[in-house]
């Protein structure tokens, strides 16, 4: 039996932002083949960091995990990189060790993840949200330049959900940051077809929606 495992963060533990339909896990469980399963580990408001204690409890038939992060660490960074610079190479600095410092929360949790010697998949972070500033914009971008290095250097999937939630519509009314009930179908199905197509894939980006 194949057994997805979702962890990370609001992206996929979404629930309380989609009050009138269904999160994604529950959209997951419903598009994956009738004798797979799919369980959530995912807390809302979890960083990086915070994805090693999620390992504690996957289940002993987990074949898969899914692992959505970064988001909530670029926003704690958000009072540092609001702060006003001299120069821009001082900006530039402040970036370098934003991002170093990233890079190794990220490298750690990957280790961590990869040590369990299941199949494994990270996501991007999205960066189409509604009203997003083009300084958070630009932030983003470092940290998935983090996000995407390390996971390629493993050879692991890249889910890029940059490209499957593009729309505005993609996001929650209830808070423009996380999933609505669209969003949440093409999250469910890309990781649907990662996870059909895994033998082949590792290594890749998917992009499907």
């Amino acid at each position: 039996m194949t057994h997805v495992v979702l962890l990370g963060d609001s992206i996929f533990d979404n629930a309380i932002y989609v009050p009138n339909g269904p999160a994604v896990i529950d959209q997951l469980s419903t598009i994956l083949p009738q004798d797979w399963r799919a369980s959530l580990l995912a807390v809302d408001g979890d960083v990086t960091a915070d994805v090693e204690k999620q390992l504690e409890n996957v289940p002993d038939d987990a074949t898969h995990l899914v692992v959505s992060c970064g988001g909530n660490d670029a926003l704690g960074y958000l009072p540092t990189l609001a702060e006003r610079t001299g120069s821009i190479a001082e900006a530039l600095d402040r970036f370098a060790v934003i991002r170093a410092e990233f890079r190794e929360k990220y490298r750690n949790m990957l280790k961590c993840v990869l040590a369990t010697n299941l199949e494994v998949a990270v996501c991007t972070v999205y960066d189409s949200v509604p009203d997003l500033e083009p300084s958070a914009h630009s932030a983003l971008s470092m940290f998935n330049e983090v996000i995407l290095k390390e996971a390629l250097a493993a050879k692991v999937t890249v889910i890029d959900l940059r490209l499957v939630c593009s729309e505005q519509s993609d996001y929650s009314e209830v808070s423009p940051i996380e999933p609505s009930q669209k969003g949440g179908a093409k999250i469910a199905n890309v990781i649907r077809h990662r996870v059909l197509g895994s033998d082949s894939s590792a290594g890749t980006i998917a992009i499907h929606t």
